[in-house]
């Protein structure tokens, strides 16, 4: 079985304000200050390690590429959420992961958040097939179409507007906090989906260039696919 996830966050402002020492400027002062002195990037966005999660969705697909299970969780409680992930993660032994930046920050983001709250991850996330960097069974679209960093890594969005699929990819950035702080994290878990539903059939469309899938099977698959994202995105519209 492989498993398509995404997951979304907040910055752990707790950490941040500790990292600074910082205990009494405002969130959004403290991320101007953390943007400069901890990201140090042109967009300012923090590594995975001042993170919180807030959502993950996952779906779990056969080998030949078709829908079994969504699973999915939201809420305030990051530890609930970490053992309602891993708790699904071993639902199979030998499961493989299918991501966009998976490597760069989701699987980084889980192992730091682990040791935050003393957990033990699945032993399936340490394995060799997972962890060894040109893995068949962790496939990260950045990695499959920049061939590993010798070409330019490719957003999730722009993936989409080259098959001519509309992933819309509305809650980027900052917006997610704020949808945070509104309370809306229903609202968060579904772009969650939406973005692993765009995932999935971004791999669908690489598999069938690639040839490791037929025709038929893909047109079949590949229409359901952008059936139920069109579904997910009338759902976030209303």
């Amino acid at each position: 079985m492989l498993f398509v996830f995404d997951v979304e966050t907040i910055p752990d402002f707790d950490f941040i304000r500790t990292t600074l020492d910082d205990f009494t400027s405002s969130e959004d002062d403290l991320l101007i200050a953390a943007g400069e002195e901890i990201a140090r990037n042109q967009s300012g966005f923090l590594p995975p390690m001042y993170h919180r999660m807030v959502s993950w969705v996952g779906l779990w697909i056969e080998n030949s590429g078709k829908p079994a299970q969504k699973c999915s969780w939201n809420g305030e409680d990051e530890l609930d959420g970490l053992n309602e992930l891993f708790k699904t993660l071993l639902t199979y032994k030998d499961f493989g992961l299918i991501h966009h930046n998976g490597r760069g920050f989701d699987l980084p983001l889980l192992t730091y958040r682990a040791m935050k709250y003393n957990l033990q991850m699945p032993l399936r996330l340490n394995h060799h097939d997972i962890r060894y960097r040109f893995s068949k069974v962790n496939v990260d679209l950045m990695d499959e179409f920049s061939n590993y960093g010798a070409s330019t890594y490719p957003k999730l969005k722009q993936l989409g507007q080259l098959i001519g699929v509309p992933f819309k990819q509305t809650a980027e950035g900052n917006e997610v906090l704020e949808m945070f702080r509104r309370g809306e994290l229903e609202q968060i878990e579904h772009y969650c989906y939406e973005d692993v539903m765009a995932t999935y059939i971004v791999w669908l469309r690489m598999k069938y260039t690639t040839g490791d899938i037929t025709e038929e099977i893909f047109n079949n698959l590949n229409s359901r696919a952008i059936k139920k994202l069109l579904e997910i995105q009338e759902q976030q519209s209303r």
